[in-house]
């Protein structure tokens, strides 16, 4: 029914009664339903305005999931590939297709404080033109938090220089920066 009414976050879903109509179910069921929804995290009501659709990744269910799965050390070796995989992809979209303003202002961005490795990853990930990696990038990066992957001490110079590769167009550059200073990796990995 989200699909169908092309709902995104932030929008009202249907009412009790026409959700009840809609579905061909009685009234509380649908108040169940809503009330399960909304301890998930999922929707959110507001006395006098209705229910609203919340932003996927503002829920629980992702963390609550993930320590159940993410216990494997296997999962969490395959986690961790997958996410750079997808940074990979999402540096490469970048080097092709990201403005030069684009970079220069994420430099600036690098330069103007402090940031997690995440916060700068997800700048990348909405920089790149594939709003499908973007948004499988959040949840695999979601499931990552929940599995404490250990980053090394990644300096700002590092990122900087990734993105200074990035700035010149050199693909190649940017992912061995990726891969040996950021992600620790050696070449035989």
């Amino acid at each position: 029914m989200i699909e169908a009414d092309s709902l995104l976050p932030g929008d009202k879903i249907p009412s009790e009664r026409e959700l009840s109509d809609r579905l061909n179910v009685g009234r509380s069921s649908v108040r169940e339903a809503l009330r399960a929804l909304e301890l998930l995290g999922l929707i959110e009501t507001r006395r006098g305005e209705g229910t609203f659709i919340r932003d996927f990744q503002e829920h629980k269910l992702v963390e609550l999931l993930g320590t159940f799965f993410l216990q494997d050390k296997k999962v969490q070796e395959d986690l961790a590939e997958t996410k750079r995989l997808i940074e990979i992809d999402c540096l490469r979209i970048v080097a092709f297709f990201a403005t030069a303003e684009d970079i220069k202002r994420l430099m600036g961005w690098v330069k103007a404080g402090e940031f997690r490795d995440d916060d700068f990853f997800l700048r990348i990930a909405i920089l790149n033109r594939n709003r499908l990696l973007e948004r499988i990038w959040r949840i695999v990066n979601s499931y990552a938090r929940t599995s404490e992957m250990v980053l090394g001490n990644v300096k700002k110079e590092d990122y900087l220089s990734l993105l200074t590769y990035l700035l010149e167009r050199d693909e190649e550059k940017a992912i061995e920066t990726y891969l040996i200073r950021i992600r620790n990796m050696s070449k035989d990995e």
